[in-house]
């Protein structure tokens, strides 16, 4: 059994983001795992100001819900970023709360890849929805995802899910007129098979 950690970073109460994370939990929690969910709805976030008052081992100094979900990070042996396409990318709720993990940063006196510090060890997966589903439409933020929570954090990574073709941007959510809520449901299932 792992312990899962779904941070959504944003998007409509019930809508496709939240319906694709649901989904994905309710596969994992069926498979036998710990699972909690995060909304950045409702937990506030924000960005890192680079202070570097947190160096290293130390709170950050902000006031907000993100003190309160470190031990929450620390225990879970997966984080699942769930977020709707927003411009092109990652929402700004969930890229504010990757930020934050500088202050869970610990000195690295060797570090690789020119990082200057060493991160908890942790699997992580993409969770995204789109109205588009064209080719390039994630490119951004796959691109991002990689970057910086794989290569840079050195998260290892367990697989994304991108549902594109969820209904336009204006309407209702429309995940539940395409296959992606069971492609969800089956990823969480196995995800560590």
């Amino acid at each position: 059994m792992k312990k899962i950690l779904v941070v959504q970073g944003g998007g409509r109460i019930h809508g496709n983001t939240e319906q694709l994370a649901d989904s994905f939990i309710k596969g994992a929690k069926e498979a036998g795992h710990a699972v909690e969910k995060v909304s950045l709805n409702r937990t506030e976030v924000k960005g890192c100001i680079g202070c570097n008052a947190c160096r290293y081992g130390k709170p950050c100094i902000q006031k907000d819900g993100f003190n309160e979900l470190v031990p929450e990070i620390r225990e879970a042996d997966l984080l699942v970023f769930a977020s709707p396409l927003l411009f092109w990318t990652i929402s700004s709720k969930l890229k504010a709360f990757i930020e934050r993990f500088y202050c869970i940063a610990e000195k690295d006196e060797n570090p690789p890849y020119g990082r200057y510090e060493k991160y908890p060890v942790k699997d992580a997966a993409l969770l995204m929805t789109s109205a588009d589903d064209f080719f390039w439409t994630y490119e951004q933020a796959v691109s991002y995802y990689k970057f910086a929570v794989i290569q840079y954090i050195g998260f290892h990574d367990r697989g994304m899910l991108l549902a594109g073709g969820c209904g336009d941007t204006n309407g209702k959510p429309q995940i539940d007129r395409t296959d992606w809520l069971r492609k969800a449901y089956g990823f969480g299932l196995h995800i560590y098979d």
